[in-house]
């Protein structure tokens, strides 16, 4: 959820700029992008990142850098596009799935995983991070799912 919630921070901060002054966010976007891919780009070409491990982490973090990748593509999207065409937001919810039922997997790999802090420190300590990022992104995504609901009016009914 850590990348669905990147995204739409993204879309909902460069709505906030006009159209004409969203380049400068672009600049920002491309640099938070690189914070987030570079450290876990990093820690995937480390030699002490192949070790044996009893779970797939090294796995499971090369998906999150394919998924960073698609999230980084959804940022510049939504950023660039005034209005978005129904059919991007559809895909952009495909992807909130897939990025959900990724930390959910990251999740219960690194609770099983606690004998590879030892053999692979730096691949396990990436997965804490973002197991604890997707955890408060799913949180704060819930939060506000639940207040966008109680915010609904009910429907007249006629009769």
């Amino acid at each position: 959820m850590f990348l669905y919630l990147l995204v739409y921070v993204a879309y909902h901060s460069s709505r906030w700029l006009p159209r004409t002054q969203r380049f400068k966010f672009q600049i920002v976007n491309a640099v938070f992008i690189l914070v987030v891919l570079i450290p876990q780009i990093y820690i995937m070409a480390r030699p002490k990142s192949s070790r044996y491990c009893s779970q797939p982490l090294l796995v499971n973090l090369s998906a999150s850098v394919v998924l960073s990748f698609i999230a980084s593509g959804f940022s510049l999207l939504f950023t660039l596009i005034d209005p978005l065409p129904q059919s991007l937001w559809a895909s952009f919810h495909v992807f909130g799935l897939l990025s959900c039922g990724h930390g959910l997997c990251t999740s219960v790999l690194t609770l099983t995983a606690a004998e590879c802090v030892k053999s692979t420190p730096e691949l396990y300590y990436m997965s804490v991070a973002l197991t604890v990022a997707s955890a408060v992104s799913a949180g704060f995504l819930l939060l506000r799912g639940g207040l966008w609901l109680s915010n609904m009016r009910p429907v007249a009914q006629t009769g």
